[in-house]
């Protein structure tokens, strides 16, 4: 019906290694992570015992395996930012408008920063108000740079509305 144990073992892997990189850890029941066509559900028990084989989507979305790389969603980043530990960049107004259009994040629209501040690591972008914008990938370490991008977008809550946009155009 859904994937083999050993298939859930390894999309949880590639979840939980996803997950690290934010320097944190969330465990995740195997038996509760569904798999259909390479796309990832966390499902409760009950929802579990509901659903059928041919369902297109049930629970919480958590990502997708393309090409044996991890792509989270959206879901997934605001599981990991309720973790007051996990790596996180607050930015002002201005700087989050400019996130969720698919922009890099400049040094002088951080207004916080939680966790990890070395290049390389994994860190969640939120607004002023504590809402998740997504995640990027630190290019400079932060406490050494005075100036200039810092932050590589990686993935912005905007990114699906680019995505159906070009394909309306198409």
């Amino acid at each position: 019906m859904f994937a083999s144990l050993r298939g859930r073992e390894k999309t949880v892997k590639f979840i939980s290694d996803f997950v690290e990189r934010f320097g944190i850890k969330i465990e995740f029941d195997e038996e509760n992570v569904v798999e259909k066509e390479n796309r990832y559900f966390l499902l409760n028990d009950r929802l579990k015992g509901l659903i059928a084989d041919d369902f297109f989507y049930a629970g919480v979305y958590l990502g997708m395996v393309k090409s044996d790389v991890f792509l989270p969603s959206v879901n997934l980043l605001k599981i990991i930012a309720k973790n007051e530990k996990a790596n996180k960049v607050f930015v002002d107004e201005r700087s989050a408008w400019l996130f969720i259009c698919g922009r890099d994040l400049f040094k002088r629209g951080i207004t916080k920063i939680e966790g990890s501040r070395k290049k390389g690591d994994y860190t969640l972008i939120l607004n002023r108000y504590g809402e998740c914008l997504g995640f990027g990938i630190i290019l400079k370490d932060l406490d050494a740079v005075e100036k200039g991008v810092v932050v590589k977008n990686v993935l912005d809550i905007g990114d699906f509305l680019r995505r159906e946009r070009k394909r309306l155009e198409e």
